[in-house]
């Protein structure tokens, strides 16, 4: 396996294999660039990394009132765009002179909340999620395949009765569900989920974030399939406020810090947890269909899985399937972001993924990063425009990062990972051969993603354990 537990020696390392960062400074060339001098104009919008997007929003998302239309970050631009409710000229000045983009939109955040709110009751059918998209000013209602006839209909209503420019509906051709199986594979009644970053309870002891799903499909969880429990789940919380449990290690010596086995003997330090910020570039590791990259597309979201409603969950377009269940999604500079929850499609036809955000997890056992910031992380959402401290500065269709970044693409030096759209960071660390599940022998020439003994495919293999799908359960 990737990721062992070695007590007293060395941590099982959190994530499910993440990105390969062997040095930030490296890696991050353009994410601390520095905003325009002081002799620029104060109303030019400045560049800025998506760390300081986060501050900036911080300062300026409570200070507008009914005025705040939501914000996001512009990868391409390297620009926080701060949408303005109204014609007040004040307003829009004081926008510009901290160096943001104002833009005039229609719905004020609090007036699209009001909306997610009607949706939820008239609309929670099984197979329809929905959040808000500030990019758009509205709230993007998705219906999976499932959602049809008289369902659809009430959908369809729901939305329109919302008023022009409020929301809007599109089909999705997968269907919600948890990701069940998957990342740094750990199991645990039949179930195969993903251990998503180490932490530190309250009192003391060693433990780790994985989804909620997977925390009430099973008390007890083992590294392989059938072996001995490595450590019990102490809280879940699936369906409701959240997708997220917390197991501690059943050895209270068991080291755990905050550092992800990247592979190819690369590590990443988890620096601490952060809030995600739309428009952001991300990176998900999972065991079925290994590193993958994509962009933050909602926060606050509500998902209606069969299983029950599911709030406050950050809605990407990062691909994902069956077995990424609970793997860590995180930003290239270190910040642990969210917990693999479920979605729709594959990496294949692509699809909606959500995820449980690791600040509220944290808040919500009571545990923090490694021995780190604690629970609060440090990118501050404010209202739907939610900015993540430190995330990196290079998101947008280029991928921004060094040479090789294509279409949400290989970072860094012509990083291939060889799984599907090109989700290596830094020289190859997710693979050419670099395993980043929890396999013993794949030979794959891409981001395997086997749980296995040996997956020989090119490119991001699916196999489950043994080379067998492995049975999934929601709880």
């Amino acid at each position: 396996m990737s990721h062992r537990r070695i007590p007293k020696r060395k941590a099982i390392l959190a994530g499910a294999g993440a990105v390969g960062i062997a040095a930030a400074a490296v890696l991050l060339p353009n994410a601390n660039a520095s905003q325009s001098g002081s002799g620029e104009q104060p109303e030019a919008p400045r560049k800025m990394s998506a760390a300081s997007a986060s501050e900036l929003l911080q300062q300026l998302g409570k200070q507008l009132g009914e005025s705040y239309g939501g914000a996001y970050y512009d990868a391409g631009k390297q620009q926080l765009v701060v949408n303005v409710v109204g014609d007040d000229n004040d307003i829009n000045v004081q926008v510009r002179k901290a160096g943001a983009v104002a833009r005039s939109v229609q719905n004020s955040v609090s007036a699209l909340k009001s909306a997610t709110e009607d949706l939820s009751e008239k609309a929670a059918v099984p197979g329809t999620a929905w959040a808000i998209d500030p990019r758009t000013n509205e709230v993007l209602v998705t219906a999976d395949r499932t959602v049809t006839g008289q369902r659809w209909d009430r959908v369809e209503s729901a939305v329109k009765n919302l008023g022009d420019g409020v929301a809007r509906i599109q089909k999705s051709k997968g269907e919600f569900k948890p990701f069940v199986e998957g990342g740094d594979a750990i199991f645990g009644g039949g179930s195969r989920c993903s251990l998503g970053f180490n932490v530190t309870t309250q009192d003391g002891q060693p433990g780790f974030l994985t989804a909620g799903h997977c925390g009430v499909a099973a008390e007890q969880w083992s590294e392989q399939q059938g072996g001995a429990p490595i450590g019990t789940v102490q809280e879940a919380v699936f369906p409701g406020e959240g997708d997220f449990a917390l197991v501690t290690y059943d050895d209270p010596n068991t080291e755990a810090p905050s550092s992800v086995d990247v592979g190819g003997g690369q590590q990443v330090q988890i620096q601490q947890a952060a809030d995600a910020t739309v428009g952001q570039q991300v990176f998900r590791m999972g065991s079925t269909t290994g590193l993958k990259d994509g962009q933050v597309t909602g926060l606050n979201a509500t998902v209606n899985y069969p299983e029950g409603t599911v709030t406050g969950l950050i809605q990407t377009n990062v691909c994902a399937e069956p077995g990424d269940s609970g793997g860590a999604l995180f930003t290239r500079d270190g910040n642990a972001v969210g917990l693999t929850s479920g979605g729709s499609g594959d990496c294949t036809q692509g699809g909606e993924t959500f995820f449980q955000p690791v600040t509220t997890a944290l808040q919500a056992v009571g545990a923090q990063i490694g021995a780190g910031d604690g629970a609060g992380g440090n990118g501050g959402a404010a209202d739907g425009g939610a900015a993540d401290a430190g995330a990196d500065a290079g998101a947008g269709d280029g991928g921004a990062a060094d040479a090789g970044a294509g279409d949400g693409g290989a970072v860094n030096a012509g990083a291939d990972a060889g799984a599907g759209d090109g989700d290596a960071v830094n020289g190859g660390a997710a693979d050419a051969g670099a395993d980043a599940g929890a396999g013993d022998a794949n030979a794959g020439a891409g981001a395997d993603a086997g749980a296995g003994d040996a997956n020989a495919g090119a490119g991001a293999d699916a196999g489950a354990d043994d080379g067998g799908a492995a049975q999934q359960q929601h709880g």
